[in-house]
């Protein structure tokens, strides 16, 4: 049998949901629970890090050349949303009916596999990905509004001037 024959028949490892959850917490800015449910061959998993990288360079900006870098407005707010994102994608995740999760994830396997199932772990996963998301959506969208009404109020006393 020859080895391309041998990996098309072996079944696939199933995907568990509550991995899936944690790493679209823990490492979605970086694409990992897309790597780990649909393979490296994702190009989505690979865009994920663009913005991430973005923001930090945003942040880098900031601290370098102060609070007035207009650029660092724009892109900060791009790592809130990555991470805001992964995070919403991570209650998905967890929230996920069982048999929905295998039928998607898992299509070899019966709807009432294991590897859907929901655990305390899957739980907390969903919990801590509620608070972290909405507190970092609320901060980037806070960051973005106020650096822009500031923006705003300067150019309008230049314009008074």
């Amino acid at each position: 049998m020859s080895p391309s024959t041998a990996t098309s028949t072996s079944p696939a490892r199933p995907k568990n949901k509550t991995v899936a959850a944690w790493l679209a917490l823990i490492g979605g800015p970086l694409g990992l629970h897309r790597f780990y449910l649909h393979g490296l061959g994702d190009w989505r998993a690979w865009l994920l890090p663009i913005p991430t990288a973005l923001g930090l360079y945003g942040i880098e900006r900031v601290q370098q050349l102060g609070q007035d870098d207009r650029l660092s407005w724009l892109l900060i707010p791009l790592l809130g949303f990555t991470i805001a994102g992964c995070a919403l994608r991570a209650i998905l995740y967890g929230l996920m009916e069982q048999t929905n999760w295998n039928r998607l994830f898992n299509p070899s396997l019966q709807g009432d596999a294991p590897a859907g199932r929901t655990r305390w772990a899957t739980i907390f996963a969903v919990s801590l990905s509620l608070m972290l998301g909405a507190t970092v959506l609320m901060a980037s969208i806070a960051y973005s509004f106020q650096h822009y009404f500031e923006y705003q109020v300067e150019e309008a006393r230049k314009i008074s001037q």
